[in-house]
Parts: structure tokens; C-alpha cells; sequence
């Protein structure tokens, strides 16, 4: 090892090797240690390597929140593999569509999620559970540059992008969320929120490099969030706004214990109404922006500004800068630009797309595509989720990759997709059709369904005549908007 690379050593064989007993995971009323955690993952390691998996090869996780899907995460790390994590509501196409852009070896999934890609390896945790094991040289130490994990994101374009996120990148998340948040001596974090998600997958990070607990659930239920909190000694939850709703209607006129300290909210900015009834019930709301490319947030709200500073995302992390330009200059206080930011959390760039890579990151600065303005005191106020982004109960929807699949239809002519206001979600999609003959909305809706996940399909069909466009053909969705 020589001295001057710039790594860490392996945060989870450290951690067990640090405090062996705390613990690491509770799940389904079962707790492990970081010593118990780290032994099964040592056996994972090498199973995998008993399938041929080794350093750099990516392979793909299909899999929905488990521990089974915990130790095949950090196994691969452990291997020096590169975890590429599938969103298992995506439709087969889709997922293909990654498979073969990642240039995945193996897909391993959970057994009921088990689809056939034509030319791929697909192996089923069952069936990678009865592997032998195979001797395995296991990483000691992560070398903070290389690819730790990728995960896609939906183009605005229509094709997705692998971001592609290094060890660096998640050190410097939790490092910068840690220097915010601050750390207790019993901290606990719900993990409610998909592990293929940045959201999930960052807290299981932090986990390990902080030394604390995660409760685990298989999947978001407010009664189980409550619980948790209540009984369970969680002190940290993330959620989306859908999520806190709920979990504030199954609360009822019950309140949370003191030792809850943090509900960090992301997904864009809380309505009103949920933080005056947070503020009545004392749950300390964190606002907060980030996306996959940043490695989970980099600016985040405090509890104190709740309300005199309302809709914002708050300041940037202690490791991170932010700024509004506009015209390649930057921007005045409270005048409107592109968000721009700066980090050691900000990804290196998407996987085979040297051209987005360049179009994104310049001179080091991160051109997110959103939309904001930070006021005279530096506080950032999202405008516009990537000007057309539909952020969905927290899932990303873009408006091209809908429009694609509604074009593909014979019978479609033009179409448009817009955000429309709901309560549950935030926003749905809804789209505008054009035809160039008959067909139902039904038809179109059950078309959709087929080539795309569920949350994506738009909740409702307008037939219009024409679309309204500019001088260079280009579509004018704020008169969508206005439209609805």
C-alpha cells in the first residue's frame, strides 16, 4: 500500500474491527452486529467469487430492501466489484436496456423479480445462497476514486444515464451530511426508502462510516415508520413529502419521543400544511436538495428556518458550493438561473457518455439543469425539478421518456406530458395527445403500461387537436401547464 493513494480502509471490515458489537442492522425484529454483518458478507464475497465475479466487473442487484441485498451490496465492494443497482419497477425493456449499457456480467435478483435478458447471466439469491465458497482475495482498503456504485438516471433525452459514483464521492456525502446533522451517541436511521435509490443507498453508507444503526424495512409503511420511531429507537427517518403525509395522518394526535431528531425531507419542497403540523407535533423537518449525481443532498435546510425561509432547500453542505448562473455569468441574489454546484460528493461523470459528461460538468462546476435562486442570505430556493422534471412520491419522471412511448403508438400523431398537482404524489404525469386516428385513452394507458414502469404511465389522457409550439418547432409546456 503505498502512501500517498488516496484510500480508506474497507469502512465495513473497519467498523466491525472498531465496534464489533454495536449495531448494524435491525430487520424483521432480527438485530446483527457490524462483526455479524461483516462475517456474512465475507461468505457472500465469496460465493460470488465462486460464480467468477471479480475486480471490475460490474454487476447488477435486482432486488427490493433486504439483507440479503445489504451483504450482496458490500460483498461486491468487498470483491472490487462495481455495484450496478437496478430499479425494480422498471419494465424488462428498460432494465435491458441498462443491462447492456453497463455492460453488466451477472444479474443476481430476488427470486420472485427473476426475468430472462436475452444473453445475460441472471442468477437468483436462492440459488446464489447454495454456491460454494471460493477462496477470495477480499479489499482491505477503497481507493477513493475508483467506481464504487452506478446508478441510472432518466434523460431528458429519453435515454437513461449511468451516474456513476465513486468511493470519494459517498465518503464525502456522509462526511458533509455528518458535519450538518451532527452525530449522537445512539443515533439510529430508518432505511424506508429503496436501497437502488441514492436515498437508501447513502444512509447504509453513512451507517458503516459513522458506526450507527439502520432499521430496515422492505418497503415504506407509515404504521411501520411510526413504530419505529416510537418504539425502536430511530432518531434520523428520510422521506419524501407522500411519506411524511402519511406518516403524520397514521399518527393521528400521537407525537414522536424527544430522542427523534431529524426528519430529513427531500423530493422537492413541503406544502405548507405538513410543517405547521410538524411544527405543532416539535418533529424537526430537514428540507433538503440533491440528486443522484450529488450522492444524496448537498444543501440542507435546518429546523430554525423552517418557516422564515419557507420553500427553501436550505444552504450547502460544508464540503460543497452552490451557484446560480445565467448567461455564463452568475447571478444577482433572488434573480432567477441554472443551479450549479461543487463537490467532492458530485459525480465524476456518466458512464459511456463522455458528451453528456462534458455538457454537465464544467471547470469542476456541476450544471445540474434545475432551475433556482439563492436570496441575500445564501439560502437556495428550487424552482423547477430539471425545468420539466415530474418528481413523483420521489420517483423521477421525465416528461421525453414518456412522450417517446406514447409517439411509438400508430395512432398517436404529437404528444406532450406535464406534472399535474396531487396530493398523494406531489405530481403525476398527464398527457396531451394529438391522434392521427382513433384510439381510446384505455388503449394508450394499457400501451404505456407495457413499455414503461407504472409511475411513469400518465394518470390521465387529453385528446386536443394541436400542441402549442414555438418558431422552432419546440414544445411550450408551460401552456400545457396552463392548460391543465
Amino acid at each position: 500500500m503505498s502512501a500517498n493513494r488516496n484510500e480508506t480502509p474497507n469502512w465495513l471490515k473497519q467498523r466491525a474491527f472498531l465496534t464489533p458489537n454495536r449495531l448494524a442492522i435491525r430487520y424483521e425484529g432480527k438485530n446483527y452486529s457490524f462483526l455479524d454483518l461483516h462475517q456474512l458478507v465475507e461468505k457472500r464475497a465469496r460465493q460470488l467469487h465462486q460464480i467468477d465475479i471479480k475486480r471490475g466487473d460490474t454487476v447488477g442487484l435486482l432486488m427490493k430492501n433486504s439483507l440479503e441485498m445489504v451483504i450482496n451490496i458490500h460483498a461486491l465492494m468487498y470483491l472490487g466489484a462495481v455495484n450496478v443497482l437496478l430499479n425494480t419497477r422498471l419494465t424488462a425493456e428498460e432494465l435491458l436496456w441498462q443491462i447492456n449499457d453497463a455492460n453488466i456480467k451477472c444479474v443476481i435478483c430476488d427470486d420472485e423479480l427473476s426475468v430472462h435478458f436475452p444473453g445475460k447471466k441472471v442468477m437468483t439469491l436462492s440459488e446464489l445462497k447454495l454456491c460454494d465458497e471460493k477462496e477470495a482475495a477480499l479489499d482491505d482498503s477503497f481507493i477513493l476514486d475508483d467506481v464504487a456504485t452506478i446508478m441510472y438516471t432518466s434523460g431528458t433525452t429519453g435515454k437513461p444515464k449511468g451516474v456513476q459514483q465513486t468511493f470519494g464521492n459517498h465518503w464525502w456525502s456522509a462526511i458533509g451530511s455528518v458535519l450538518n446533522l451532527g452525530l449522537k451517541d445512539g443515533d439510529c436511521w430508518l432505511l424506508a426508502v429503496p436501497l437502488f435509490h441514492i436515498s437508501g443507498l447513502s444512509i447504509l453508507m453513512r451507517s458503516v462510516i459513522y458506526g450507527i444503526g439502520i432499521v430496515l424495512h422492505s418497503s415504506f409503511s407509515a404504521k411501520e415508520a411510526n413504530r419505529a420511531i416510537k418504539n425502536e429507537g430511530v432518531t434520523i427517518a428520510s422521506v419524501v413529502t407522500a411519506m411524511l403525509n402519511d406518516m403524520l395522518q397514521e399518527l393521528g394526535s400521537d407525537t414522536y419521543p424527544k430522542s427523534f431528531r431529524c426528519m430529513l425531507l427531500g423530493g422537492g419542497p413541503a406544502p405548507r400544511p405538513i410543517l405547521e403540523q410538524c411544527r405543532e407535533k416539535e418533529i424537526p423537518v430537514f428540507q433538503t436538495y440533491g440528486m443522484t449525481e450529488t450522492c444524496s443532498q448537498i444543501a440542507t435546510l435546518a429546523p430554525e428556518f423552517c418557516f422564515s425561509k419557507l420553500g427553501s432547500a436550505g444552504k450547502p453542505l460544508f464540503p460543497a458550493q452552490i451557484r446560480i448562473v445565467a448567461d455564463g455569468r452568475d447571478c444577482s441574489p433572488n434573480e432567477e438561473g441554472e443551479i450549479v454546484v461543487k463537490g467532492p460528493n458530485v459525480t465524476p461523470g456518466y458512464l459511456h457518455r463522455p458528451d453528456a459528461t462534458n455538457e454537465a460538468i464544467r471547470d469542476g462546476w456541476f450544471y445540474t439543469g434545475d432551475l433556482g435562486y439563492l436570496d441575500e442570505e445564501g439560502f437556495l430556493y428550487v424552482l423547477d425539478r430539471r425545468s420539466d422534471l415530474i418528481v413523483s412520491g420521489g420517483e423521477n419522471i421525465y416528461p421525453a421518456e414518456v412522450e417517446a412511448v406514447i409517439l411509438s403508438h400508430p395512432s398517436v400523431k404529437d404528444v406532450g406530458v406535464v406534472g399535474k398537482e396531487n396530493k398523494k404524489w406531489g405530481k403525476v404525469p398527464h398527457a396531451f395527445v394529438v391522434r392521427s386516428e382513433e384510439v381510446s385513452e384505455e388503449e394508450l394507458r394499457q400501451f404505456c403500461l407495457k413499455k414503461l414502469a407504472k409511475y411513469k404511465v400518465p394518470k390521465g389522457f387529453t385528446f386536443v387537436e394541436s400542441l402549442p409550439r414555438n418558431a422552432s418547432k419546440k414544445l411550450l409546456r408551460r401552456k400545457l401547464k396552463e392548460w391543465l
